[in-house]
């Protein structure tokens, strides 16, 4: 693979652009009515930027050059991906943009905490620790976290739009005291080495064109004898690149979710260890659900036999393929009469593709998107 070219990064250049997109959209109180407060022409200038990586591009003729132009704007990519798809995750997930194992009897938004929950305990996180929470999105794991653990947790994101939601939402929970974000490029943190008793990821760093490269930033960081916990997103050992098949799952994947270069789990492990740190543990989670959980794809794939609680009915039929039609319909419609800034509802079929590809990948057993890596940097680093 050909050396990363990291992006220069330019915080007053977003901020403006975060200004005229979203404006005062960022106190709507949910997904939807956020959706349509936003300035129509930065919106469209969004999509044009996201998907110049993705448009007229398949599996069986994607070039490698094609990766790289991904890899070589990972910042941007992830940037505009997340102005365009914020508000949709926020309406059909809820603030923690993560999957989860889902237990017998146990509600959808229990479940989610239970995971966030579950890194820190592996991760032996406690009151008073500095933790960085590597691409935090709208902060609700790091609320989580805080809550159950009692950390100081600072959340590092490259989007505007998300640290003003963030921020929004710990102020109202009354955790700013213990929760707070900063801008930033997670490839090219500006924090001094040391700076942090444990860091943590949870699906954030596929984001990143490297793995070597942002795992060994997270361990400079890192005091010496703090920890790393992460959940990545993953191929598996099934995965075969020389198959159109799972060619084409990969890349919807990364088209749908904002991905520049999707990894193996034995490139992840590698990159780890190349970093430096002593891995303590690792584990694909998923491999632990035929024994006591329901697929963690489940609420995509319209599977409703496994819902647990009635209250979860109305959360999991946004998620399903008939959901996600509606959605379709409905932001369409709205782009017609002018309600909804154009782009919106290209930005739903494309999560609606991503979401799809998961289905499969998680069913063939292709992908996880919970490989979980808890590492240590040595005492004498």
């Amino acid at each position: 693979m050909a050396p990363i070219a990291l992006e220069k990064e330019d915080h007053s250049r977003d901020a403006a652009f975060n200004k005229v997109m979203h404006g005062k959209s960022a106190n709507a109180q949910g997904g939807m009515s956020a959706m349509f407060r936003k300035d129509r022409a930065a919106q469209q200038a969004a999509v044009e930027e996201y998907f110049k990586h993705f448009d007229n591009k398949v599996a069986d003729v994607e070039t490698e050059e094609d990766r790289k132009a991904r890899r070589d704007e990972y910042a941007t990519l992830t940037r505009h991906y997340y102005n365009l798809a914020t508000d949709l995750y926020e309406y059909g997930w809820g603030q923690s943009f993560h999957f989860c194992r889902f237990a017998y009897g146990e509600s959808f938004y229990r479940a989610i905490a239970r995971h966030e929950h579950y890194l820190a305990h592996m991760m032996g996180l406690r009151d008073g620790m500095r933790v960085l929470d590597v691409g935090c999105g709208v902060g609700g794991p790091a609320r989580e976290i805080v809550k159950f653990s009692g950390a100081n947790v600072l959340g590092l994101n490259n989007n505007d739009y998300q640290i003003e939601r963030g921020t929004r939402y710990a102020q109202k929970e009354g955790l700013s005291h213990k929760l707070k974000f900063t801008k930033g490029d997670f490839m090219q943190m500006s924090f001094p080495d040391n700076s942090f008793d444990a860091v943590y990821a949870i699906e954030a760093t596929v984001h990143a064109p490297s793995l070597e490269g942002i795992y060994s930033e997270i361990f400079r960081v890192l005091k010496p004898g703090g920890v790393f916990g992460v959940y990545e997103w993953l191929m598996t050992d099934n995965y075969d690149s020389e198959t159109p098949h799972h060619r084409e799952i990969r890349l919807g994947i990364e088209h749908g979710n904002g991905i520049s270069n999707m990894e193996k789990v034995d490139v992840a492990l590698k990159a780890m260890k190349t970093a430096g740190f002593e891995l303590e543990h690792h584990e694909d989670l998923c491999d632990r659900e035929a024994e006591d959980y329901s697929p963690w794809y489940w609420p995509l794939s319209g599977e409703l036999k496994y819902i647990a609680t009635p209250g979860d009915l109305f959360t999991i039929l946004r998620m399903t393929k008939i959901g996600r039609g509606l959605v379709h319909r409905f932001v369409g419609a709205l782009e017609m009469v002018g309600v909804a800034p154009k782009g919106t509802q290209k930005t739903a079929d494309s999560l609606a593709l991503g979401a799809d590809c998961l289905v499969a990948g998680g069913r063939e057993k292709l992908f996880t998107p919970m490989y979980l890596m808890v590492g240590r940097k040595p005492l004498e680093a």
